[in-house]
């Protein structure tokens, strides 16, 4: 199935859609606007944020969360870091104020905007301001209630997996439609900051699709692209990688983000595994045609006939380029005979023959 969101198509036969997700790398309006010009200038579709209100979130703000950072880029030295969950959220949050310029930036830029809610009152906001989709985060696959006032709007749905169960995205799932809603896609989306290999399961990517008939999106976590290219090579509508301006700032996500002056990189990437994948039928073009008579071989004679003679193997022989008589008519010219006197060394055909 084949969606809308924004000016784009999404699914099967469409270009791949590109995100670049912003949301934990920004640490204020300046660095998000920041982003979002990289991001436009890369050739993305969209660049995602996270709306959200830590007060509201996490209470508790002696909740601790550990993660590691980059200390260095080239030999690659990490840390592992623990502070509160809150001091973390507070870095990204933005007031609704904000975040319309952040809407408006984009709008201008030609990039799509959307962003994680984690409440009522930002789904609206969301709406208000014109977001094509709504992301619900891997956390909230099973707060049904949530998810059926997002997929009331109408709205894409963009469902993260995270370490939900099957059961619990079938379940998420069916909330949706429930609401008459169809518009879903679904991410598969490892856990970790980064993701361990063993968890990404990038096989889920087919069988997302075949079991929910939607498109499925493939996010992040880890350094480089490769595991993006993988996705795309098995099928994923849409790729989401974080973004940063500096891999090194001591905060999470930012280690496995790509940073300004790779992001073109990274988006052609993706658009020449499109080409070179293709399409499922074997279609050659004239270019590959012509080049490939070079390296085919045509029936020659090897010795002078007469006119009237009968053709047999003792005559022939086989050469390139092929552009004449091709090897497979041999048993159709067999026992022919020729139409006048021949010199050895020609390229036969078809007006040879009698």
């Amino acid at each position: 199935m084949n969606m809308q969101l924004g000016n784009r198509s999404i699914g099967d036969g469409c270009p791949v859609f590109i995100v670049f997700e912003a949301g934990p790398t920004h640490d204020g309006l300046a660095s998000a606007k920041r982003l979002v010009r990289c991001a436009a200038q890369a050739g993305a579709d969209a660049v995602k944020f996270q709306i959200l209100d830590p007060d509201r979130l996490v209470p508790d703000k002696t909740q601790m969360f550990s993660y590691e950072i980059l200390l260095d880029k080239d030999t690659g030295e990490r840390i592992e870091k623990t502070e509160p969950l809150y001091d973390i959220l507070v870095r990204r949050c933005l007031t609704f104020d904000q975040w319309r310029q952040v809407k408006k930036y984009c709008d201008d830029l030609g990039i799509i905007f959307f962003s994680t809610a984690m409440f009522e009152d930002e789904v609206d906001f969301l709406m208000q301001i014109g977001s094509p989709t709504i992301k619900i985060c891997s956390g909230d696959i099973n707060h049904l209630p949530f998810i059926r006032y997002c997929a009331g709007t109408g709205a894409v749905i963009q469902l993260d997996t995270g370490n939900a169960t099957i059961g619990e995205v079938e379940r998420a799932f069916d909330e949706v439609l429930g609401t008459g809603n169809e518009n879903v896609i679904i991410h598969n989306c490892p856990s970790g900051y980064p993701a361990r290999f063993e968890s990404i399961n990038l096989k889920m990517i087919p069988t997302l699709k075949q079991m929910f008939g939607c498109p499925a999106a493939f996010s992040d976590h880890t350094p480089g692209w490769e595991m993006d290219i993988a996705a795309v090579a098995l099928g994923a509508n849409m790729v989401e990688k974080t973004i940063t301006l500096d891999r090194t700032t001591p905060s999470v996500e930012h280690l496995f983000s790509i940073e300004p002056d790779e992001m073109n990189a990274f988006v052609a990437s993706i658009r020449n595994l499109e080409t070179a994948l293709g399409t499922p039928r074997r279609r050659l073009g004239t270019e590959e045609r012509n080049r490939g008579m070079g390296g085919r071989r045509s029936i020659v004679l090897k010795k002078d006939v007469k006119k009237d003679q009968a053709i047999d193997d003792s005559i022939i022989d086989y050469a390139r380029p092929g552009t004449g008589m091709p090897p497979d008519m041999a048993d159709v010219i067999a026992n022919k005979r020729f139409t006048k006197d021949l010199k050895a060394g020609r390229f036969l055909d078809w007006g040879d023959f009698k």
